[in-house]
């Protein structure tokens, strides 16, 4: 009579959990079918590109910064060229 009981009880349990993961469901679908698509004033492809030019930037002014207050420069602008970086690759390699 005891293992009738249990059987009993376990269907009941199940039960129960299946409609809590009913009502779940039912809900999500709900929310799903009331979304808005959301439209984005600062686009995604926008994003990236400014976050691109702001790394471009912060490196600049690194360099700038590095070049004329931490090292001896004394033009800020001399380490954007060309010529500044291949002196500093000849170094580098140990070219004269």
């Amino acid at each position: 009579m005891q293992s009738t009981n249990v059987t009993e009880q376990e269907k009941q349990t199940q039960a129960k959990q299946q409609k809590r993961i009913n009502r779940h469901v039912e809900k999500k679908q709900k929310r799903k079918r009331e979304k808005t698509p959301i439209r984005r004033i600062f686009p995604i492809w926008l994003r990236l590109v400014v976050i691109f030019l702001l790394a471009v930037f912060a490196l600049i002014l690194g360099m700038i910064v590095g070049y004329t207050i931490l090292g001896d420069g004394t033009d800020a602008l001399e380490v954007l060229t060309f010529d500044f970086w291949k002196k500093v690759l000849d170094i580098i390699k140990g070219v004269e």
